[in-house]
């Protein structure tokens, strides 16, 4: 703790359950951290320097790539695309504007080993310096040429789970339905006076209003908050956004639960009972498959093995397994058609350079882990171990020998940690141009004539493919490594490592006993106490696979039209506030400038849902192919993941259509496209604390306005920059813009590298969250402008909440504020520190609003207050 007395001043203090935790502030840092520095950087640069050469020649080499990409590799620092964004970048660029949902397939960026622990309610005894994981009850241990398999919930010699003991619900699924402590806003029939009422006391309990908002605003807004509220046992963190889940979950639920007329008759003497049904219908049945656990349990693990047997079989169930027929390139191929990437990453989305066509895209693999690092990183070695438990656990389930399966299981995880260890580091894969190769089937085939691609896309695309069909590649130097290591690979381990990617997934769709041994799984990796409620995980199904047509219902009986012209109007004001904040810019050239108004001229906007979920007959049509019945959810999965293929492949040869919808209505999030230049914001976020038809308009500019200027903010980011007005990557920066841009970008980097819990010595990261943090910063700017506009012409609207002494600009930044209050698990926070292009919700609060002019002004925070620095940071 010496040197963090030495080198930071901590500027305030909050209060959480666990105790105290501070922020520092503090730029300066010690001789060592310097020296390492400066042996760091030139050892990095050089291999993304021979990675540059290596494309540079492949690219001339085929004759194929882009011309127009060489004038931007200039100013390596901006063009950047970490593993969070590779195929979301790629395929649609799109940011969110709700933290990352931890999954078992996130990417991780490896980072350095920082540890952090925010919430320690629930892990009082999990201090790792001392915790003996090997003593956890589920934990599998492996010890080297010994046989030792360690369940609490056991294995029988027929690979069936032994039932837990009554009372031991570590591991048990969570079948009763939460309530939420608010009102459920999409059922409310409240008025104007009690929605404020509403608002106006559940802001005032979050309060601390004895702590001093110029010093710390977290706790003058939050600091209540965890009096209120504990993590759930199915969740690894809770925060406003998962109350808000929370309260659409419920109110999907009963649309998906409400009675199919004439359901009987969908199943009577019809052959084309799937062409006719509505969409609707189909969701309703999805979701009826899904809740159907008797139906689950009679059928066991048979779906699974009859569809096991028609892909060739999984060895590690079959000790006689033969690889005389086995065929790389088909079974792949076969896994693709389910919508699963194995090995290579393959989609179809807009070329990068020419954003108005389809190209197939390929790139380097994900992994079964949240990172190469988990395989790499002998400190990461009991979440490797619980994954070799759960492919253990799984595979005896479906009838595997447990001492074969041992070794295969073993050799499994050998392979895939090579291919961790070929994999690119995100920190290598900043400059997307230098990744960008334009080639083709023909010429991939002559680079790599070890792998037939003629016959694997031949497959995936359901047609006979031509040599000369374009591929966008942005991984030539990890295929080269991965064809050596296929090719020194016994195709018995090859087979059981792309059959258990696949198996994992379909784990969701079976028993109990998958579920479990999932469990299990997802308490060491993320700390998750239980699994969700049945009818929680099922209407996420449904959403994941039909938001379309579940938010056909959802629209059609909640959602307020009204909002939509509210949150059109509100849009407006924030352009229009980023239009006048561009003029006052004195760091941009007037050429950037005037692109840079363009681009917000040209920018597509989408709010509520798109129009032809109101069409019946449209939106059947859209769901033609899928077949759906309340008996068989794993075969509606299938029938779903195979629609979702058919229809991303079929895009190839076309146009872009941006006009587009790229998510469903009801979620909770909010997104910016760099492809299309599109911001949108589903029905599902415009609720309360972000909007209601009868908030002050503070709280609304506060919440949902905050929210519009965000995804404006992300069009002109460290990534977004880089598109132009129409999608497409192109350099129309001018070079003193780009230089004074970055000036800029490094003071919020630094900003945000110094916020520090020093209590276990964890630090902030500001590279990685840098897109985030600009956004968040530009937001809260033109928000308050927009708001400040709406009030000059509005002189005697009601801007005030009953009960609270605050005016209606100071509850802008309250409400603000609030959005972030909710804490996190101690391993969801250490995942998430790895992968999150998101500051924590702490910091999220307290870097944008030390950088405020406006909010020092409205809440008169003296200079060099916590609150307000004399030196801040800003870009728009």
């Amino acid at each position: 703790m010496e040197r963090k007395k030495k080198f930071c001043s901590c500027r305030l203090a909050a209060h959480q359950e666990s105790g105290r935790v501070r922020w520092c502030v503090g730029h300066e840092r010690d001789w060592q951290t310097k020296l390492k520095r400066l042996v760091f950087v030139p050892i990095i640069l050089l291999p993304i320097l021979i990675f540059v050469i290596f494309l540079t020649r492949y690219a001339t080499v085929s004759n194929a790539a882009d011309k127009n990409v060489i004038s931007m590799k200039k100013f390596d620092e901006s063009e950047i695309l970490d593993d969070e964004d590779r195929r979301e970048v790629l395929k649609d660029a799109k940011t969110s504007y709700v933290p990352e949902i931890l999954d078992n397939n996130t990417n991780v960026k490896p980072r350095h080993k920082r540890e952090v622990m925010l919430d320690q309610q629930n892990y009082s005894n999990y201090d790792e310096e001392i915790y003996n994981y090997t003593d956890i009850d589920y934990f599998a241990k492996f010890e080297t040429n010994t046989l030792q398999w360690r369940l609490s919930l056991p294995i029988d010699q027929d690979g069936n789970d032994l039932k837990p003991e009554e009372g031991d619900n570590k591991f048990a699924i969570a079948s009763a339905n939460k309530s939420s402590e608010s009102t459920l806003f999409w059922k409310s029939k409240l008025n104007y006076h009690q929605i404020r009422d509403l608002q106006a006391s559940t802001m005032k309990k979050y309060m601390n209003e004895s702590a001093n908002p110029c010093e710390d605003f977290y706790e003058f807004a939050c600091g209540n908050w965890n009096k209120y509220h504990s993590i759930p046992a199915d969740r690894t963190s809770y925060d406003t956004f998962e109350m808000l889940r929370e309260n659409l979950d419920i109110v999907l639920k009963n649309l998906l639960s409400e009675p199919i007329e004439e359901e009987e008759n969908y199943f009577l003497n019809s052959t084309n009972r799937n062409r006719t049904m509505k969409a609707a219908v189909k969701a309703k049945f999805f979701y009826k498959s899904c809740m159907n656990e008797e139906r689950l349990g009679q059928r066991g693990q048979r779906p699974l093995i009859k569809l096991l047997d028609k892909l060739g079989g999984w060895p590690i169930i079959q000790p006689d397994w033969d690889d005389t027929n086995f065929s790389l390139e088909e079974l792949m191929a076969n896994l693709k058609l389910f919508n699963n990437d194995i090995l290579i990453t393959e989609w179809i989305g807009p070329d990068i350079i020419n954003s108005k066509n389809y190209i197939i895209q390929i790139d380097q693999t994900t992994l079964g882990l949240p990172g190469r690092s988990y395989f790499l990183d002998p400190s990461y070695s009991k979440y490797l171990d619980a994954y070799k438990a759960f492919i253990l656990s799984v595979s005896t389930i479906l009838g595997a020998p447990l001492t074969e399966a041992l070794q295969d299981v073993n050799d499994l995880i050998s392979f895939e940690t090579k291919l961790a260890t070929i994999m690119v580091p995100s920190e290598n894969r900043r400059n997307v141009t230098d990744l960008y190769l334009k080639t083709s089937i023909g010429a991939l085939r002559n680079y790599f004539p070890q792998f037939d691609w003629v016959h694997y896309f031949n497959i995936v695309l359901g047609r006979e493919v031509d040599l000369e069909e374009p591929i966008a590649c942005y991984c030539m130097d990890y295929l080269y490594k991965l064809f050596d290591i296929l090719n020194n690979t016994p195709p018995r381990t090859i087979a059981n490592y792309l059959i258990w990617r696949f198996v994992r997934h379909r784990t969701n769709n079976m028993d109990d006993r998958f579920l479990v041994a999932k469990q299990r799984f997802y308490f060491v990796l993320f700390g998750r106490e239980q699994s969700p409620p049945r009818w929680q995980f099922c209407v996420s199904q449904v959403n994941s696979n039909m938001g379309m047509a579940l938010g056909s219902l959802f629209v059609k009986k909640y959602f307020d039209e009204n909002s939509k012209n509210d949150t059109l109007e509100m849009t407006k004001r924030l352009q229009e506030a980023f239009r006048l904040i561009l003029k006052e810019n004195k760091w941009l050239g007037d050429h950037t400038k005037d692109y840079a108004r363009m681009k917000i001229d040209k920018m597509n906007l989408k709010i509520g849902y798109p129009n032809f979920l109101l069409n019946e007959d449209e939106l059947s049509e859209r769901y033609d192919d899928v077949e759906a019945h309340p008996d068989y959810f794993f075969e509606n999965t299938l029938s779903i993941l195979r629609h979702l293929t058919r229809i991303e492949q079929t895009k190839i040869g076309t146009e872009v259509n941006k006009t587009i919808w790229g998510t469903a209505p009801a979620v909770v999030n909010a997104y910016y496209s760099r492809n299309k230049n599109q911001i949108i914001f589903p029905a599902g976020i415009l609720q309360p604390p972000f909007y209601h038809k009868h908030f002050p308009k503070s709280l609304n500019f506060g919440g949902i306005g905050v929210v519009i200027g965000h995804e404006i903010t992300h069009g002109f980011d460290d990534k977004g920059r880089l598109f132009d007005q129409y999608g497409n990557l192109q350099q129309w920066w001018k070079e003193d813009s780009i230089y004074n841009f970055h000036q800029r970008a490094k003071c919020m980097i630094d900003q945000y590298n110094s916020y520090i819990i020093p209590d276990v010595d964890t630090y902030m990261d500001g590279f990685i969250t840098q897109g985030e943090n600009i956004a968040d910063n530009g937001g809260l700017k033109q928000a308050f402008r927009a708001y400040e506009m709406w009030i000059s012409n509005n002189p005697d609207a009601d801007e005030q909440l009953p009960g609270i002494n605050l005016t209606g600009k100071q509850l802008f930044f309250l409400n603000f504020a609030q959005v972030w209050c909710g804490k996190q698990r101690i391993d969801a926070v250490k995942s998430r520190l790895k992968i999150a292009v998101h500051s924590p919700g702490i910091f999220r609060v307290i870097g944008t609003l030390s950088n405020s002019e406006d909010f020092a002004r409205i809440y008169s925070c003296p200079i060099n207050s916590g609150m307000n620095p004399s030196e801040k940071c800003s870009l728009w």
